[in-house]
């Protein structure tokens, strides 16, 4: 048995491609139509297709759950918060915030209001709290990681 990717289904694949793409940079990879592979091994599918897939009506499939996420980290996540503030019609689940282990993180939906988080890559964390003065010790007990954690990071 082995996990091929995560398939989510959308309602507009066009924009849903575009949204991908303009946002988190993801381009195509395989496009069957009504079914397309991302980079990262995302795979968007067509509600009509997917409804039938399934043996569901459309108004049976249902978006917007908040249950479940697609999670990406970002290097430079600056940059990135500075991209997406450009971009217009970003709904967002909340702006950024940080979590108590230094991550700084933003959640935002799809077009089909699947939800979205990026978060700071925990290298950069590492690095940004190395940056700002504390030791490599000081910086585990800040995220509750082992120090040997910290010093993976730094290699």
């Amino acid at each position: 048995m082995k996990f091929l990717n995560p398939l989510i289904v959308v309602s507009d694949l066009e924009k849903s491609k575009r949204f991908y793409y303009e946002v988190l940079g993801l381009e195509i990879v395989l496009d069957f139509g009504a079914n397309v592979t991302l980079t990262g091994g995302i795979a968007l599918q067509t509600k009509d297709t997917w409804s039938t897939f399934i043996h569901k009506n459309d108004n049976e499939i249902v978006f917007g759950g908040n249950v479940a996420e697609l999670y990406f980290e970002e290097d430079d996540f600056d940059v990135f918060i500075q991209k997406i503030n450009d971009i217009a019609g970003i709904n967002y689940v909340h702006t950024i915030l940080e979590h108590s282990w230094g991550q700084r993180v933003v959640r935002f939906y799809d077009p089909d209001n699947h939800i979205i988080e990026v978060g700071e890559n925990m290298i950069m964390v590492v690095r940004r709290f190395l940056k700002s003065g504390l030791s490599i010790e000081e910086t585990a007990i800040r995220m509750d990681v082992p120090v040997d954690y910290v010093k993976s990071c730094l290699g």
